[in-house]
């Protein structure tokens, strides 16, 4: 493993996972399905977490994790400009379009988010003593937690996409009602 691409990805997902507050912040005010809004309030929250996850994984590694590495700024443009096709998604006043360029965002945004994860737990999985150890246990719970995200922004995605076009959906997706009769089992 080349520890310097593994710097980089680490400082790219804390990135990642401060544009993702932003988009989920801006999404919100773009949503107006009470249980879409519920949904976003809740990954808004668990990214927040991530984020601070991901602080205490650059301490684990002895990263400043406000290191400007060189992919850092992409990465924040990127984001940037999720937010900006919301904002002016929002401007134009369609709310129905608004909502469905916010769920287009959201997918994106955890498309790089579930990736990001999806290596951090592999580069875990080379790293040998205490950061070795140290990693492995964050990995399970985000990891999950990120596939179910994408999982969901795709779902609401293409409901609201066919509701928008007049064809039967189903609100909310049946993959946010899967994941909740599985957390009312648990």
């Amino acid at each position: 493993m080349r520890p310097e691409q593994l710097v980089e990805l680490v400082l790219q997902s804390v990135q990642h996972e401060r544009a993702t507050i932003e988009v989920y912040r801006t999404a919100l005010v773009c949503a107006f399905h009470d249980d879409l809004r519920a949904e976003w309030t809740r990954t808004l929250e668990q990214t927040r977490e991530h984020e601070r996850r991901l602080i205490e994984i650059c301490h684990v590694l002895g990263i400043d994790p406000e290191h400007a590495a060189p992919g850092r700024q992409i990465v924040a443009e990127f984001g940037a400009s999720l937010v900006r096709a919301m904002e002016r998604a929002r401007a134009d006043g369609d709310r129905e379009v608004t909502q469905l360029v916010a769920c287009e965002c959201a997918v994106h945004a955890e498309a790089r988010g579930q990736l990001d994860w999806y290596l951090l737990r592999r580069c875990a999985e080379e790293l040998v003593g205490n950061e070795g150890e140290a990693l492995p246990e964050v990995f399970e719970e985000i990891e999950q937690q990120k596939q179910e995200q994408l999982d969901h922004a795709q779902g609401w995605r293409r409901e609201l996409w066919l509701e928008s076009l007049g064809i039967k959906a189903v609100l909310p997706p049946p993959e946010v009602r899967k994941s909740s009769a599985r957390d009312e089992a648990r």
